[in-house]
């Protein structure tokens, strides 16, 4: 239990209010025998708060309306309980009936709250986690909040919201995870001290040193910056380094989560940021702290942020997947609660969730089909003791024959984050394999909310606090690569066992910094370096150009040579040089620690290579492009080639021309892929007479009706350009060529810009299509990766009447295939049944018709 708060003198009618406090409701009262709750479904999220649903917090938002108020305002005192009607009499009837009257009465007396009924939400759930919750700790819980209101009052949120909306919200979320009231507290104070004129020291006076530490330390937190240059591992490990409370962590990730869920009011690319930083901070943090709960919830709602047209498709997969899913689900747990029930081992069976962000992680990291991972079921079986965990595994591998190489035992060699628990992989009924995890309760408790258990268990007196144990053989406690990797257990060691906060924080900076030094700017910023780095590996990290032209240091004040190793809290300060021809010198390389530095230095006097390596790829692209007799001068002025650069991974064409120059790309490739951009040779020479045909795929038909026109005049020669594939209610323009006839294009087509270069040769043209016309169209398709898709594409076009003349596919790394089909068909109005049918293709998440078009 927490120290309790102290709160300042009370009116007379607030210990009035106290004293005429309802007692403890019958429906409150702990059971006799308490016996931990198995859970209805594993999947079940946090709940959201059941305040209103906000938008993310920033400067922005959190002063968007009114001002603080100027003096310290005294909390609003809760009215006192109306009392309530005597009931009246009624005729004697029976014994037994007077008796239940009486029960209704006295039930009635008790739901009269006394409590803010805005907190009743709240208080509610406080008092299911902990039913002998003291009377006045609940009214601690009150008065922060009344606190919180009066201060944040006139606040709005961006939604328009009332700001104490988000607080509460970010409160409920705690008390959903069965937090202590100390950070129920703060967790509704929590933006007071950074947003309001309410000092720390004032909120110290009013509820005690515990709460101040842990709203001291979430404004401390708020105040990071997560630039992009911050290492994402290094920033989670500052942010643990700086909290001085585990409690902390927690309280900031039920902000983030609230944010998350109400991110819709921001704009896109605010959004964007503070979902990538969520997935890349927050989501590992909770994940380190075992709390896969919110873990969970974070990824997937920032992946929907983020890639939303994924989220979709892969949404859409499970939902046409789930029934078939639940019917194979319901097989096979019944059949092991069965075989459980005969070998009298009492549990709970449940299906495993499959969370979006991980069906798509799986898909990219292990290059898995959508329906060998989804179709993989997965069953729970929570149990009461370690010994029935083993008993239930070997009663399971009795009925079905187990996977070999997929057995892993956590009880015995717990993760890091205290995750405890027996994985197995079984070949179920009809051959399907079937996943299962084995653990207690109390496992499975730690398993969903981590950290935030340890303060569930250390409140809630019918879990028996006295008897809560860590399930792990004491052989485990001996091996010393299993105290490492529990990293957690000694973080809730250590607070247990050290008074001082401070003694605490040094504790956990050394545990995170063996491997690493965290030194200091002169503005106060935070740099982490590996061990024994130097004034140079810190002059890299600040910058690339800082350390290029680093010519001295000060560290703590004093002038050290630049080999010097630098210590945790050290603050370092480089001199550096103006001149112009200013750079590293080779003897660097001899003492600097930082990967960083090292690659930068190498860099560095690599780059007069790099030079020479870019103008031979440029002389190379031109051989290649003369000995095709291609326009060197029209191809290399456009777009085409900065488009190219970037589709084959490379920032810019110099970084292209380099790799030419160095021998990693081949020269003759990059025209190929050139001449294919621009629709092949024909749209590449027409402006010098040569009209060759495509190099791949069918031949269109040569009696095809071009469907257009050139106005007065008759009996011309009419192609469509294959460079922008114009189709009927595009706007176009004709082109005389030099014995090709008139090459019709689309007004906006990348080749417009040189062709209208020589106005004489522009002619006005229509569309007139005919019954025997037929048009060229591209399509591309952009879907998740997965074995047979161009097959089944295809198919669908074909199924369409199409005649297809090309396919090109290419898969990214992260697993995203995008393909490109041409195609003729003879009423381009079609187009949209086509485009529909490819999308209903699994896996398919996006398809559109793509021209060579300007950029607006």
């Amino acid at each position: 239990m927490p120290d309790k708060a102290h709160p300042a003198a009370a009116q007379p009618d607030q210990q009035a209010e106290m004293a005429a406090a309802a007692p403890v409701t019958p429906e409150s009262k702990p059971a006799e025998n308490p016996k931990p709750a198995a859970p209805e479904r594993s999947e079940t999220r946090v709940p959201a708060a059941e305040a209103p649903q906000l938008p993310l917090e920033g400067a922005s938002g959190k002063r968007a309306n009114g001002a603080a108020p100027a003096s310290t305002p005294a909390p609003t005192p809760t009215p006192a309980p109306r009392p309530n009607p005597t009931p009246a009499a009624v005729p004697r009837t029976g014994g037994s009936s007077n008796r239940v009257r009486a029960r209704l009465a006295r039930l009635g007396v008790q739901r009269s709250s006394p409590y803010n009924p805005v907190l009743e939400p709240l208080l509610r759930i406080v008092r299911s986690n902990d039913p002998k919750i003291e009377t006045s700790t609940l009214r601690q819980i009150e008065r922060a909040y009344q606190v919180a209101e009066r201060w944040h009052r006139g606040q709005k949120r961006k939604s328009g919201d009332p700001y104490i909306t988000h607080p509460l919200a970010v409160t409920t979320i705690l008390a959903e995870l069965g937090m202590d009231p100390a950070t129920l507290m703060a967790g509704l104070l929590h933006d007071t001290v950074e947003d309001t004129e309410y000092g720390l020291d004032t909120l110290r006076r009013d509820f005690g040193d515990q709460v101040a530490l842990l709203v001291d330390g979430v404004t401390k937190l708020d105040k990071v910056k997560f630039g992009e240059a911050a290492q994402a591992e290094t920033v989670r490990k500052m942010v643990v380094a700086m909290a001085k409370d585990p409690r902390v962590l927690v309280i900031k990730l039920a902000d983030r989560l609230h944010n998350m869920r109400t991110m819709r009011y921001l704009k896109r690319e605010k959004q964007e940021k503070k979902a990538r930083e969520t997935l890349e901070i927050y989501a590992p943090l909770a994940h380190r702290l075992g709390m896969n709960t919110i873990k969970w919830e974070l990824e997937d709602l920032a992946f929907a942020i983020l890639y939303p047209k994924m989220y979709d498709e892969i949404v859409r997969l499970v939902a046409e997947r789930a029934p078939k899913r639940d019917e194979y689900l319901a097989i096979v747990t019944d059949e092991v609660q069965s075989d459980l029930r005969s070998a009298r081992i009492k549990a709970t069976v449940t299906g495993r969730p499959k969370h979006y962000y991980s069906v798509y992680q799986k898909m990219i990291v292990r290059g898995r089909d959508f329906a060998e991972i989804y179709d993989l079921v997965g069953i729970r079986v929570l149990v009461d003791t370690v010994r029935d965990c083993y008993a239930a595994l070997g009663t399971v591998h009795a009925r079905w024959n187990p996977v070999p190489g997929r057995f892993k035992d956590y009880i015995a060699m717990p993760k890091f984050n205290m995750y405890q628990s027996l994985h197995t992989t079984v070949i179920g009924p009809n051959g399907k394999p079937v996943e299962l995890q084995i653990r207690t309760f109390d496992m499975h408790r730690r398993a969903e909310y981590g950290i935030a258990a340890h303060w569930k268990y250390k409140q809630e007196p019918s879990a028996g606090a006295s008897k809560v144990r860590t399930d792990v053989p004491k052989r485990a406690g001996k091996d010393d690569a299993v105290n490492d990797m529990a990293w957690l257990r000694q973080l809730l060691d250590w607070q247990k066992e050290t008074e001082d906060p401070s003694e605490f924080l040094e504790s956990l900076r050394f545990d995170l910094s063996r491997n690493e030094v965290f030194v200091f700017t002169p503005k106060g910023d935070v740099i982490a370096l590996p061990a024994g780095a130097t004034p140079v590996d810190f002059a890299y990290a600040v910058h690339t150009e800082v350390g290029h032209r680093t010519i001295g240091a000060r560290v703590n004040g004093r002038l050290v040579p630049l080999e010097s190793t630098l210590d945790n809290g050290d603050l370092v300060e480089v001199f550096t040089s103006k001149a112009e021809g200013a750079g590293p010198s080779r003897d660097w390389l001899g003492f600097v620690k930082s990967p960083r530095a090292r690659n930068k230095i190498r860099a560095w006097f690599s780059k007069e290579r790099r030079d020479e390596a870019i103008e031979h790829g440029k002389d190379a692209i031109a051989r290649a492009m003369r000995k095709q007799n291609l326009p060197i001068q029209r191809i290399l002025t456009g777009d085409s080639l900065v488009t190219l650069a970037h589709e084959m991974r490379y920032p810019d064409i110099s970084s292209l021309y380099a790799a030419i120059g160095e021998g990693h790309v081949a020269a003759q490739g990059v025209v190929q892929k050139l001449v294919q951009a621009l629709g092949g040779e024909e749209a590449a020479n027409e402006d010098i007479a040569e009209s060759a045909p495509p190099a791949r795929g069918r031949k269109r038909r040569a009696n095809a009706d071009p469907g257009v026109v050139v106005k007065g005049v008759d009996d011309v020669w009419v192609k469509l350009a294959r460079c922008c594939t114009p189709v009927p209610g595009d706007p176009i323009i004709g082109f005389v060529t030099r014995g090709s006839g008139v090459s019709v294009h689309r007004a906006d087509c990348v080749n417009v810009d040189s062709l209208s270069q020589q106005p004489e040769r522009m002619l006005d043209v229509e569309w007139a299509p005919t019954q025997s016309s037929v048009f060229l169209v591209a399509i591309q398709v952009e879907a998740l990766d997965r074995s047979r898709l161009l097959s089944d594409v295809t198919r669908v076009l074909s199924d369409q009447h199409v005649n297809i003349l090309s396919a090109a596919v290419q898969t990214s790394r992260d697993r995203v295939a995008t393909s490109r089909f041409t195609f003729e068909m003879g009423d381009p109005k079609h187009l949209g049944h086509v485009l529909k049918a490819v999308r209903g293709v699994e896996g398919v998440y996006d398809v559109y018709r793509v021209t060579s078009a300007r950029r607006p």
